[in-house]
């Protein structure tokens, strides 16, 4: 089999990628544990060096076209670029050479932090979160109660986001990220939904939450969940797409090469 070849048929694009790379600069005088951090979730697996910049090439020629109703599953090594083009797709990253193509607002549910300081309330994060999606605070009640009731904290939703265990952080954000559907969703498996207490509900939840969604692209090292959301999927090795295909193919394509 080509590892490259696409046996599935074409429809018309709503995000395509022609050429596309991606580098991310880190200066060297950087802080230690932030530059080892982005290294670490951004490597494509290739570091280039000067004196006084290391550059991380984290994506490699990305040829890509995705249609609506895809359900994209993303295969592959820790570092080899998955939640690199998620951040890509979904506009957190911009390229550094190529040129992308959207007609659909991706939505990312890789953040792992709130678009406010911990200093700040549950609430302050809830309407901040609001806001960013809807532009306006037109229907907030409604959705503070479901975020309230949902994710359990109860007065909690007052009191600074520092004050909150990691469990109830987690909570929050998960009811947060959850509420709204999306046409296309880019999704890291790596968000976690909180304490063993909140995950039935929150599987239920995120059940739900990608089934409405049109398109999803989804990063995860489980084949059971991917089999369950996605019927193709794209592998990735040393920041390339080596293999592009049904999922099925997809899986054993990435078993042999990588078991």
């Amino acid at each position: 089999m080509n590892p490259k070849e696409r046996k599935i048929p074409k429809k018309s694009s709503i995000i395509s990628l022609k050429n596309v790379s991606l580098t991310i600069p880190v200066f060297q005088k950087m802080d230690r544990s932030i530059k080892k951090s982005l290294l670490r979730s951004a490597t494509g697996g290739l570091i280039a060096k000067t004196q006084s910049l290391t550059s991380v090439k984290a994506l490699r020629s990305i040829n890509i076209d995705i249609s609506k109703g895809d359900r994209i599953a993303l295969i592959g090594q820790n570092g080899s670029g998955k939640t690199s083009f998620l951040k890509l797709i979904s506009g957190i990253y911009e390229p550094s050479k190529g040129v992308i193509e959207k007609n659909v607002e991706v939505y990312p549910m890789i953040q792992k932090s709130f678009i406010v300081a911990n200093e700040l309330s549950g609430l302050d994060a809830a309407k901040s979160h609001y806001l960013l999606i809807n532009n306006s605070l037109s229907g907030f009640e409604d959705f503070l109660e479901d975020i309230v009731t949902f994710s359990g904290l109860g007065e909690f939703i007052t009191f600074p986001i520092k004050t909150y265990s990691e469990g109830m952080a987690s909570r929050l954000l998960f009811s947060l990220l959850t509420y709204h559907s999306h046409d296309c969703l880019a999704l890291d498996e790596g968000l976690g939904a909180g304490d063993q207490s909140f995950y039935n509900k929150a599987a239920k939840r995120l059940d739900g939450f990608i089934q409405k969604s049109g398109t999803l692209i989804f990063a995860s090292h489980s084949n059971e969940l991917l089999k369950q959301f996605c019927t193709r999927g794209l592998v990735f090795s040393k920041g390339s797409i080596i293999f592009d295909g049904t999922l099925t193919n997809a899986l054993l394509y990435y078993a042999e090469n990588f078991s």
